[in-house]
């Protein structure tokens, strides 16, 4: 049996490589971006304890004792 369809720019040759290869690099820069903008905006806020002493070590209610500044 004769394999006629060999093509090495078929999707599933080079070009479809190369075009997996620019997608997942796309995809990286758009994360990357994403993280980075993420970043720049929590920096920005910075926060406060109000009461350290008030904290216990395994309590849901430790986050009333952070008061973002604004």
């Amino acid at each position: 049996m004769e394999n006629t369809n060999r093509n090495v720019f078929a999707l599933n040759g080079a070009t479809g490589m190369l075009i997996a290869t620019v997608l997942l690099l796309t995809i990286l820069a758009v994360l990357t971006y994403l993280g980075i903008k993420a970043q720049q905006e929590v920096a920005q806020k910075p926060y406060a304890i109000e009461n350290p002493s008030a904290i216990e070590m395994k309590n849901v209610d430790n986050a009333k004792h952070i008061k973002i500044k604004e």
